[in-house]
């Protein structure tokens, strides 16, 4: 018995002297150390130089970017691989691949392959994307979207967090002083027009440009896109026309249509006096919201509380008044009736 017991002992000093401190890594620490290849990642995603878009993929907003993209980025920021430590000699095809297989992109097609009636081309960039069934990378009209869900920043947590604040801000505006409902009234007014006047001046360029020159010219081309990025939504100028010339008869015809419309509403304008009215009515609304206290309404409510328990004093009294004016008379009849019943007597 003692020499097994010695024995087991020898072969445990042996098999922890045979252990490698350097490879050999406890399974909790490997779990916790994070994927390079996630960490490459978050750092190409988060890089500004890699051109992306938003799609919709099964219902779902997913940020995506073309194959050949991807690329020309990796040619040019090739520092960026050192983050893959022993794998940072493998070729953009072998890398891409490896996302693929570990969950961290999807490669997707576009929904339309056909081009539609009136364009010359496909879309550079697909407003709707489906899952392609080979998952492998390619560099010829291929799309791939990010699968992780990427790191808010801070000012995007702080944005959601005023939210609320936000709300309750503008369900107190009633009872704010009067100088600050003024400063909301103009600021948000001038917003409001600066947008109106936007959207007209858009309109009148593209329907001149469309009419004269046959071309599309739309300022700020993506500022009502449902799905833009901020950068995205105030650029100035549009991109190449894609679409086919209009034909010279459809723009005489809308230009015909333009000049009658414009004549209609000059001839069934207001006039100065249906003006005049209509800007009492909603100058006599502002001010109603614009002069409004809580003080002269909590004073306004008890005058009526007032008003309305005098109200009920006189008319209690007038019913009392009532009652001892017919017990009055039930009196005097009563006499009238005792006094003849004596004169019979």
């Amino acid at each position: 018995m003692k020499k097994a017991g010695a024995e087991k002992k020898r072969s445990r000093r042996s098999s922890a002297a045979s252990r490698d401190p350097a490879t050999d890594t406890p399974p909790r620490k490997q779990a916790n150390k994070k994927d390079v290849f996630q960490l490459f990642a978050e750092k190409v995603r988060d890089h500004k130089d890699l051109v992306s878009r938003w799609a919709v993929l099964q219902e779902t907003r997913v940020e995506y970017f073309r194959g050949k993209d991807f690329v020309t980025f990796l040619r040019n920021n090739a520092d960026l691989k050192d983050i893959l430590e022993s794998d940072r000699y493998l070729e953009v095809e072998d890398i891409v691949n490896v996302l693929l297989s570990k969950n961290l992109l999807v490669r997707c097609d576009r929904v339309v392959k056909t081009v539609r009636p009136g364009k010359r081309k496909l879309s550079t960039w697909p407003a709707h994307l489906e899952i392609f069934p080979e998952q492998e990378f390619s560099d010829n009209d291929a799309f791939f979207a990010w699968t992780f869900v990427n790191k808010r920043p801070l000012w995007q947590t702080l944005l959601s967090l005023s939210w609320p604040v936000l709300t309750l801000a503008i369900c107190l505006f009633p009872v704010y002083p009067h100088q600050a409902k003024l400063l909301i009234l103009y600021t948000c007014a001038g917003v409001l027009l600066l947008i109106l006047c936007l959207l007209l001046v858009r309109a009148l360029i593209f329907g001149v440009s469309w009419i004269l020159l046959g071309k599309r010219i739309w300022i700020f081309p993506n500022i009502l896109a449902e799905e833009a990025t901020l950068r995205e939504l105030f650029r100035f100028w549009p991109k190449k026309d894609e679409e086919e010339k209009p034909k010279l008869t459809a723009r005489i015809f809308y230009a015909i249509v333009a000049v009658l419309a414009i004549l209609l509403l000059r001839h069934h304008a207001p006039d100065e006096a249906a003006r005049a009215r209509y800007q009492k009515r909603v100058s006599n609304i502002i001010d109603d919201v614009l002069e409004w206290d809580p003080r002269l309404a909590l004073s306004g409510m008890m005058q009526s509380e007032v008003n309305v328990t005098e109200t009920n004093n006189n008319v209690t009294d007038g019913v009392g008044n009532e009652k001892v004016v017919e017990d009055e008379h039930v009196e005097i009849a009563d006499d009238k009736d005792l006094y003849n019943d004596n004169d019979n007597i």
